[in-house]
């Protein structure tokens, strides 16, 4: 028994160290990628900004932010017009894809 209590105090000692080394390690490639995406994307907001986050942190080139934000506003009003058909839907992409 007497033994057996300085080994836990010294299980747990290493045990919390370790944790506290954990705390302070430098920001990954991802958290860093992250970051520099962040504050890039600025003000953008809504589906411009998730579509901006997108393409900046897949890597590909965000040259055309607009195009991608028209792109998303296009796969959401088509997903919302699924079960419309003809002329109706025709008059619903039209309000929905010029809506804000």
């Amino acid at each position: 028994m007497k033994k057996l209590i300085p080994l836990l105090v010294l299980g747990l000692s290493l045990t919390l160290g370790a944790a506290h080394a954990d705390e302070n390690k430098a920001p990954t490639v991802q958290q860093n990628k992250m970051s520099l995406c962040n504050k890039e994307a600025g003000d953008r907001k809504g589906e411009e900004r998730k579509a901006f986050m997108k393409s900046c942190l897949s890597g590909k080139p965000a040259a055309s932010a607009k195009q991608t934000a028209q792109q998303e506003k296009m796969k959401t009003c088509n997903a919302q017009a699924k079960d419309k058909k003809g002329e109706e839907r025709k008059k619903f992409m039209s309000e929905c894809l010029k809506a804000k």
